[in-house]
């Protein structure tokens, strides 16, 4: 089931025509709660770089979507959904993540080459949910609700059923990655994973792709790098005509003949992914493919150019042919690398030092001059031996410095010299250097600490993620609540729907073929002459093809026009086609039966069926809320927006 939320995306995008602050104006109120213009432009902003239809960029249109958003919200608070103990835990747990990727710690460059090197040679494996954000994309919080709503079905249900049962390969991905390392993901997506543990499942964390969570499944030793190309045979071929072994065996032969391993896996190879480059795979590490099988073969061949003999997988036959392969090499030989890597990679924005001297340039700080030698002062040779207190006489309230308005006083930095006693255990460092240590070490955290607090008044891309969330969060036990549940739980509803409205669950049409391959024109041409006899099969295989020689495959199936097995100018017409030169190879293509449009049955367009059901309740359901609420748009903020855009 594919979980759809119609709200809106709010991140804040600043464009010249946005409302200021200063000069903001009420756009709606619901039930007397006033909304903003500017909330309403930040939505309408980056939707304007998402959307591709220039009637998706009305100004009316995307009011309607950010109306029905507030409705929701209004309802939800209605319910109280929001005073809820578990949605406040999970609220809190989201913030404190979320508030890392914007409060750095120290971090040198040294570090982030020493972390980066040491992944590399450590793969995880993993597999992840992806609800992806593009320009079909609505809303943000629509795909973080998604990607919870299916973090929480795999907790409960198991991640094979949530990706057996909702990847779809476009808008949502459920996948098992295989094993990978430093820089071949995206670092947040990296940094994810390693920070997860062995079996455990994340929290929601977004990248360019959308949003996330990761399963950790295992972690090893890598063994390098290889990039192979393979043709495969799966074990259920679709072509009846032979058995999996028999076609990757004639497959071979043709190799062995001379013919270009390229050339084959266009033609043969029944991994569709990869055969349209040739049968060329994307690198990968040692069990990345999580086929010991097929891992052993890439990995055993001696050098670039070698072929495999066919061999059997879990996933089919292969042949296997090596392009390249990469060994791990010591840090010293590919430090420079790496810390080129890692200074054009998002980690060297993590480094606390630059974030420090950001902060102290960007905040009003002062500091109390005479502070330093009075805790210098107050120090004894107790201090070394863990046993020194703050004096009875002790300046408590005094500033030590502040920052912007916020004073931080004597007693808190005595506090943290009292808790830093340890460090100096059996030490003779002068005290004058321990409180210009521990000054800087409590003024860092201090800033670090101010910004924290004060983060969501000042990033305003931070305040809106977390509202985002906080919104979403109620959003999504909302719509569980009113929609989903009940969509999915209706078996007679759905049926009821699908008998309504059978007209819009269609097959295209298809033609079942009998196709015969040959890369010699002339041995075609006689081959085009037998089936236009209406020769068999076997006929034709055992005069054309030898102990030695693989003149022709024939492979047999039902088939879209726009299969790329198939001549892309191919006329759909039942009969032996003319002779179609196509990947290489040389092709004629019997059609047996031209399978027009028809309809799907219940069980073969249920999940398209369960989505509409769907969107029908929701409908249903906004409309009650618009009943329930008042709604008053001012019409003259609304054509001043409209007039600021060009609306």
């Amino acid at each position: 089931m594919k979980l759809i939320i119609k709200c809106l995306f709010l991140v804040f995008f600043a464009l010249n025509f946005s409302f200021s602050q200063d000069n903001d104006a009420v756009l709606l109120e619901v039930d007397g709660e006033p909304i903003m213009a500017s909330e309403f432009l930040r939505v309408y902003n980056k939707n304007l770089d998402l959307v591709q239809d220039e009637s998706q960029k009305d100004v009316d249109g995307y009011l309607k979507l950010f109306t029905e958003y507030q409705l929701k919200l209004k309802e939800a608070k209605r319910l109280k959904l929001d005073e809820d103990k578990n949605y406040q835990r999970e609220f809190s747990r989201y913030k404190k993540q979320l508030i890392s990727n914007y409060i750095s710690e120290n971090k040198v460059t040294d570090a982030l080459v020493n972390e980066a090197y040491n992944r590399s040679n450590i793969d995880i494996d993993a597999s992840h949910i992806l609800v992806r954000l593009d320009a079909s994309a609505k809303d943000t919080i629509n795909a973080y609700n998604e990607v919870l709503a299916l973090r929480n079905r795999a907790l409960e249900e198991g991640f094979d059923k949530v990706k057996a049962e909702m990847h779809n390969g476009n808008t949502i991905f459920v996948e098992d990655l295989g094993y990978f390392s430093a820089f071949k993901m995206v670092y947040d997506f990296e940094t994810a994973a390693y920070n997860t543990k062995a079996g455990e499942i994340s929290m929601p964390f977004r990248t360019q792709f959308g949003y996330h969570v990761v399963k950790v499944n295992d972690r090893r030793e890598s063994r390098g790098t290889v990039t192979v190309a393979h043709i495969m045979v799966n074990l259920n071929t679709q072509d009846s005509l032979v058995d999996s072994e028999g076609r990757i065996n004639d497959i071979y032969k043709k190799l062995m003949q001379g013919e270009s391993f390229d050339a084959l896996a266009k033609q043969f190879s029944e991994d569709k992914s990869s055969a349209r480059e040739g049968g060329r795979i994307a690198p990968f590490k040692s069990g990345q493919l999580s086929s010991s099988e097929f891992e052993d073969v890439a990995f055993g061949l001696e050098k670039d150019g070698d072929v495999s003999k066919p061999f059997k997988s879990a996933y089919g036959w292969h042949i296997v042919k090596r392009i390249n392969l990469k060994p791990i090499e010591p840090l010293e030989n590919v430090k420079d690398a790496f810390e080129s890597k890692v200074k054009r990679d998002s980690r060297s924005k993590l480094i606390q030092e630059a974030l420090i001297k950001k902060l102290t340039d960007r905040y009003n700080v002062t500091y109390n001059a005479e502070s330093k030698a009075y805790f210098t002062s107050i120090l004894t040779n107790d201090f070394y031996s863990r046993k020194w207190s703050l004096p009875a006489d002790f300046k408590t309230t005094e500033t030590l410095f502040s920052i912007n308005n916020k004073a931080f006083t004597y007693e808190e930095f005595g506090k943290h010299l009292t808790n830093a006693q340890r460090i100096y255990s059996v030490n003779t460092t002068p005290f004058s250097a321990i409180i210009d240590k521990e000054f800087n070490s409590f003024f860092e955290k201090s800033i670090l600490q101010y910004r924290e607090d004060n983060l969501e008044v000042e990033n305003l891309e931070y305040a809106n993620i977390l509202k985002e969330y906080r919104d979403g969060l109620l959003l999504f036990d909302l719509m569980e609540k009113e929609v989903w549940n009940k969509a999915s739980k209706d078996s007679i509803g759905i049926e009821s729907y699908y008998v309504k409205n059978k007209s819009d669950y269609q097959w295209t049409e298809r033609i079942e073929v009998v196709m015969a391959s040959s890369a010699n024109k002339s041995k075609m041409k006689k081959i085009h002459k037998m089936m236009k006899k209406g020769e068999s099969e076997d006929a034709i295989e055992n005069e054309l093809n030898t102990s030695d020689k693989q003149n022709v495959i024939f492979t047999k199936g039902t088939y879209t026009l726009d299969n790329p097995i198939l001549p892309s100018n191919l006329e759909a017409k039942k009969g032996i086609s003319d002779i179609y030169e196509h990947n290489e190879s040389y092709h004629v293509i019997d059609i047996v039966a031209v399978l027009p449009a028809g309809q799907k049955t219940l069980d073969e367009a249920k999940g398209n069926v369960i989505n509409d059901y769907q969107a029908q309740i929701e409908t249903n359901w906004i409309n009650d809320l618009y009943e329930r609420f008042n709604i008053e748009v001012n019409q003259e903020t609304l054509k001043t927006i409209k007039a600021k855009i060009g609306n």
